[in-house]
């Protein structure tokens, strides 16, 4: 019997998805409009605290710098707006789970929403891993690097810009058990077919890396080892996933003629048959 997706028996017309669809869009603006302005006064904080691993690595004499007039004003205010984006996340994403439910089966369901739970830890993680880990890494090689007539003095326009990109290289990349899972749940690959792509997807992960994060060794690697390993993390619960999935054979019941241990095979029978005539 096909099971049923969830809730109702009627189809909800169109112009009524919409409507849900456009409130559930209001909330999350408006949550996203009350996280700014809670943290809007504290935006000079966020941004000193965002700075720090640069500035843990400037010379004493060298300070951050602003080489446009607004940009004391709409750095703090860029910096603050995707922060309060990246607190709503989990909203924004139970949200979306929200809307999408009602059309789930039940099985379906019950992988959806822990999906949706741990791609909102596994992309906060990976801007956590970039913040504490990548940054004193990259920047304490760039600041050590330059030439030794060079003062380091950054704009705040363009790290805000760059640490931003890393934010999101690295919380996207740490999205891949996720991706990985989803393509086998699916049924779009096997566990065995990704696994022995693994040559390719390494390869694939230092392409990555080399595109999304500076043009140095350090940050390049220390994107593309995770992304490799999450690769395997992901391949290890697919497995979980397909197994649980695939139908387990049914018990042989019915041996048929050729079974020995009855002593019916045709074999037999057919001896038996010459013998008697």
């Amino acid at each position: 019997m096909t099971e049923e997706p969830n809730d109702t028996d009627k189809s909800l017309p169109m112009v009524e998805h919409l409507i849900e669809l456009r409130d559930r869009l209001l909330r999350i603006v408006a949550l996203t409009a009350i996280l700014f302005a809670g943290m809007f006064p504290f935006a000079n904080d966020i941004y000193t605290f965002v700075s720090e691993p640069l500035q843990a690595y400037l010379p004493e004499s060298s300070t951050m710098i602003a080489t446009e007039v607004a940009s004391p004003f709409l750095t703090p205010f860029k910096l603050t707006l995707v922060l309060a984006l990246f607190a709503a996340m989990p909203v924004i994403l139970y949200q979306t789970w929200a809307f999408i439910a009602p059309g789930l089966y039940k099985k379906e369901r019950l992988i959806v929403l822990p999906l949706f739970g741990s791609s909102v830890v596994l992309f906060y993680a990976g801007m956590a891993f970039a913040y504490y880990v990548v940054f004193p890494l990259v920047f304490g090689f760039f600041t050590s690097v330059g030439p030794e007539n060079v003062t380091v003095m950054t704009d705040m326009s363009s790290y805000l810009d760059f640490v931003l990109k890393l934010f999101f290289a690295f919380g996207i990349a740490f999205e891949i058990p996720i991706a990985t899972v989803v393509l086998i749940w699916t049924g779009v690959v096997t566990p065995q077919g990704l696994a022995g792509k693994r040559p390719y997807v390494i390869v694939g992960c230092f392409v990555i890396g080399m595109l999304l994060t500076p043009p140095d060794v350090i940050s390049q690697a220390l994107l593309a080892g995770p992304m490799w390993l999450l690769f395997e993390v992901g391949v290890f619960f697919g497995r979980l996933i397909y197994k649980a999935k695939s139908p387990e054979p049914e018990p042989q019941t019915d041996f048929g003629d050729d079974d020995p241990a009855n002593g019916n095979s045709k074999n037999e029978s057919t001896v038996d048959t010459n013998t008697a005539g």
